[in-house]
């Protein structure tokens, strides 16, 4: 297993003034599709290392989420300079992540 789920929430400010490419994923430790998906999420920024990757654990009450309009677990905000530039939900194989994270370096 990967790196953990932060508890603690970054405020939507902080997250916006953040410079570069973000990428920020919502999900919970204890979630199937998270687990299932983790891999493909690793592996597609193991080759993007300079791009920031933050978990967030999302679930009821939780601002940041709310502020993503996050419906689903895993899903995988990339930010550019506090800019969304794409949204990958479930992914289901680690193309579709690096497709998201081209996007943004598109841009």
């Amino acid at each position: 297993m990967g790196k953990a789920y932060e508890t603690t929430q970054p405020e939507r400010s902080a997250i916006d003034a953040m410079p570069g490419i973000v990428a920020l994923e919502f999900g919970t430790g204890w979630c199937g599709y998270c687990r299932a998906a983790e891999p493909h999420i690793a592996s597609a920024l193991s080759s993007n290392p300079a791009i920031q990757h933050i978990k967030v654990e999302d679930g009821p009450g939780r601002p940041l989420g709310r502020s993503f309009r996050v419906k689903l677990w895993p899903t995988v905000v990339v930010l550019k300079d506090g800019k969304e530039m794409a949204r990958v939900v479930r992914p289901g194989d680690t193309n579709e992540v690096r497709q998201a994270l081209a996007e943004a370096a598109k841009e």
